[in-house]
């Protein structure tokens, strides 16, 4: 099933007949990806930092309710009021919300409920766009376009999260089938070069971008060379058998502590058995394949990798720059995968892997461009409250969707994350 967004917009300006079309795919896909779960699944939450389904399934109708609805008629009443408490995440211009490590609590309402809750929003949300008219129809597609890409980034979190759930339970369920083993070696690393200048990057087209990404500004690059692939699973256990986890030289003072306090050995989803390695999938536990990229690495350590590579991470601006050039293709939520792959041959001109398979750590912290503002009100608050603490990631993964991505997209999370599907590609001096 596809969850594509395409760009909804006539004559540079959004149509709410096409707009119509993609809510519908869009709130569709969110639904299909929760079919393979039993009840109790929708209801758990495994840590602070993730969420149960149910909760995605509500926050992303809550959104539309709250901000869409609510622009279109200042005294739309909400559906379920208590709910305005219950799925707000974390705009305190919006209101109060229920706290974020308790949301596995919310036992009520049911699933049963929060399904009835979309349904009553889709058909309200049909009738705005078959049937809105005048200025503030338009005012508000923006609105609508905003939170279509919301919803997909909760589909995404919908499967990290599930992931990280299954991999608790002793069972090791499956959510579906298991990725199908690498078809061929990958190709020996190699490195694309590039050249100093000024070079220009964040988004300046009409299409959809996060405020996160504007404005287009300019920026000076020494010369760079960027690793034509991902790291490799067989790779990063080459590190961990170098003893790359015991060698304080190779990490920044606070990934040392934040690993010694953890007790990492290895990645993430990574356990090591009588017979070998073996990596938990959403397809239940198999053999590591160490073909395939390495993935649920923090940004420590895939900075230690890098530093006992005798590499580093990319600059955003330099990853931006060499994705810029290529089309956006790759291994995405669409496949049906729902797990990194390695390359089938190898590749000429542009990298391999840039979009898709595994969030690619960066050098960059997350910071505002040049001249960033937020938007005013509860919306601004989506992307720029964040801007601290946080370290950069590019290109989308494997449960991304392709339609979601953009050479200027920004991800940001904190670096001691590892339950995200994030990756490591090297960069070094050119």
């Amino acid at each position: 099933m596809q969850s594509n967004i395409k760009n909804g917009a006539v004559n540079g300006r959004l149509d709410p007949a096409m707009l119509l079309l993609q809510y519908e795919r869009v709130r569709r896909f969110t639904e299909f990806l929760c079919r393979p779960l039993n009840i109790e699944d929708y209801v758990v939450q495994p840590m602070a930092d993730a969420s149960p389904a149910k909760w995605h399934l509500a926050h992303t109708t809550w959104f539309f309710e709250r901000f869409v609805m609510q622009a279109a008629d200042p005294h739309h009443e909400p559906l379920k009021p208590h709910y305005y408490y219950l799925f707000n995440s974390y705009y305190q211009l919006a209101g109060k919300m229920h706290p974020h490590a308790q949301r596995g609590m919310i036992t009520r309402p049911t699933v049963a409920e929060v399904c009835d809750y979309r349904r009553a929003i889709d058909e309200l949300m049909t009738r705005l766009l078959q049937n809105g008219t005048g200025r503030t129809l338009h005012e508000i597609l923006p609105l609508v376009e905003l939170g279509l890409h919301h919803e997909q980034q909760h589909q995404e979190h919908i499967l990290t999260d599930l992931k990280y759930l299954f991999w608790l339970n002793p069972m090791k369920p499956a959510y579906g089938e298991p990725p199908k083993p690498a078809a061929a070696a990958p190709p020996p690393l190699s490195w694309q070069t590039y050249p100093e200048g000024i070079q220009s990057i964040g988004h300046e087209a009409d299409s959809f971008a996060y405020d996160n990404e504007r404005p287009r500004h300019r920026v000076f690059l020494n010369p760079f060379k960027l690793a034509m692939r991902l790291v490799t699973c067989g790779e990063y256990l080459e590190f961990m058998n170098g003893g790359g986890y015991d060698k304080p030289e190779l990490w920044l003072a606070d990934g040392w502590d934040c690993k010694n306090e953890s007790g990492w050995r290895a990645p993430l989803y990574w356990e090591l058995q009588d017979n070998g390695w073996h990596q938990f999938t959403l397809g239940g536990m198999r053999p590591l394949d160490p073909r395939e990229p390495v993935a649920h690495v923090s940004h420590y350590e895939a900075d230690a990798y890098a530093r006992w590579a005798g590499a580093r991470l990319p600059l955003e601006a330099e990853w931006e720059i060499a994705a810029a050039a290529g089309p956006i293709e790759g291994n995405f939520v669409e496949e049906g995968r729902l797990h990194p792959a390695a390359p089938a041959k190898p590749v000429n001109g542009s990298p391999a892997q840039i979009f898709g398979d595994a969030w690619e750590w960066t050098a960059s912290p997350y910071t505002p461009y040049p001249g960033f503002r937020p938007a005013g009100g509860p919306i601004g608050e989506y992307n720029g409250k964040f801007m601290c603490n946080q370290m950069v990631l590019r290109g989308g993964s494997c449960f991304t969707s392709r339609s979601h991505i953009r050479p200027t997209y920004r991800n940001f999370f904190q670096p001691d994350e590892r339950w995200q599907m994030t990756g490591i590609r090297l960069a070094n001096e050119g």
